[in-house]
């Protein structure tokens, strides 16, 4: 059995997980903390999360989890068979990370911890998640879903990397990132409303004072 190493507070272990349970696969969720610990770095190179644990050990990085997944699992297809249509998929995952996902983790610490940052680092994430969410709206066709007609992996990341930008925009720059973006927004709504995103919704919510405790005890 697929064995998911990580938390349910992580995004990216969330893409992983709602990857798994829409293609209907069993798997166990192993509880992982990222960090620099022999013990980590033996499941993981860099110590961090997620990472899938099959018959002949690690696999590390969540694009390359999800690909592997597609690759060699049964059930919902999450990639087209179509070269030009996958590397369209792969492209807006590859941007939603660089140019959404990225510039608002930046500022994380103080969205979401409670912890100051420079002006100077939030200045230019706030400039580059404007650039980013105008590039996806030049590439994402939500049609309903971020690449089309079907839900790829390219929803995967939207649905857990813009939420989170999304809030970085509203609560430190007074910016609704999805505006003039409605189905976007649309699309984000009602993705987080499928039953199986919404368990793992549940699930981070059960698992999120724990992880709240840990995050103030390390301050």
């Amino acid at each position: 059995m697929l064995k998911l190493y990580g938390f349910s507070v992580s995004n990216y272990y969330n893409m992983v997980k709602l990857a798994l349970l829409e293609k209907g696969l069993p798997f166990e969720e192993v509880p992982f903390y990222a960090g620099q610990t022999p013990e980590a770095l033996a499941v993981s190179p860099r110590g961090k999360v997620p990472v899938l644990g099959v018959k002949q050990g690690f696999i590390n990085e969540t694009s390359v989890i999800l690909e592997y997944i597609e690759q060699t699992q049964e059930g919902l297809a999450l990639l087209p068979a179509d070269p030009y249509q996958r590397a369209q998929v792969l492209a807006l995952c590859r941007e939603i990370e660089l140019y959404i996902e990225l510039p608002a983790r930046a500022c994380y610490a103080e969205a979401f911890f409670g912890m100051s940052l420079p002006e100077a680092i939030k200045e230019k994430s706030k400039a580059d998640l404007l650039l980013g969410m105008a590039a996806l709206g030049r590439h994402g066709k939500f049609a309903p879903y971020v690449a089309g007609e079907s839900f790829t992996i390219a929803d995967l990341y939207f649905m857990y990397s813009v939420n989170l930008a999304c809030g970085v925009g509203e609560k430190l720059f007074g910016v609704d990132l999805l505006d003039g973006l409605p189905a976007a927004k649309a699309l984000l709504e009602k993705l987080h409303a499928m039953p199986n995103a919404q368990k793992v919704a549940a699930d981070r919510e059960a698992a999120m004072p724990a992880f709240m405790a840990m995050i103030a005890a390390k301050k």
